[in-house]
């Protein structure tokens, strides 16, 4: 029984799937849409198509590194500048990685600083928990700023 109940779904829906849309414009205008064929052949409607669209994108072109293909007309720099520019950006980097290394230590320092006080007003220890959230903030910070620096030095040719 449930067999036949869907195909004679199946079968109520098979047109309606199939549909052709028609676009019409009135004397006023205004567009109007419709899927009756007899009254959109009347009107001098236009049917439309309405096929998916391809969504199959074309292939990049690739060099042999897996990168894209670099463009004939882009500006090239020697090598020689671009060792200067690349030691340039190493030094630079280091640079930021022991200030942000001197940051996290003392965001450490200033953590277990703040974990060895207890105050009167913190019987609750969830006034503790919130009193040391900024100062774990701050560490976190520093460390992940630290782990992106090293990161991005290894990175550099």
């Amino acid at each position: 029984m449930r067999i036949l109940v869907l195909m004679l779904l199946l079968m109520l829906a098979a047109p309606a799937l199939h549909a052709e849309i028609y676009k019409c414009i009135d004397t006023n205008g205004n567009t109007l849409f419709t899927s009756d064929s007899t009254e959109a052949k009347a009107k001098g409607c236009k049917a439309m198509n309405l096929a998916p669209p391809n969504t199959i994108s074309s292939p990049k072109p690739q060099t042999k590194g897996g990168s894209a293909a670099t463009p004939p007309n882009f500006p090239k720099v020697d090598a020689q500048t671009q060792q200067k520019r690349d030691n340039d950006r190493r030094r630079i980097l280091e640079q930021e990685l022991a200030n942000e290394q001197k940051l996290l230590d003392q965001a450490r320092k200033d953590l277990a600083e703040q974990e060895s006080i207890r105050l009167g007003s913190e019987r609750n220890y969830q006034r503790v928990l919130d009193r040391l959230e900024p100062f774990k903030k701050k560490v976190q910070l520093h460390e992940d700023n630290s782990a992106n620096l090293r990161k991005e030095l290894a990175g550099i040719r």
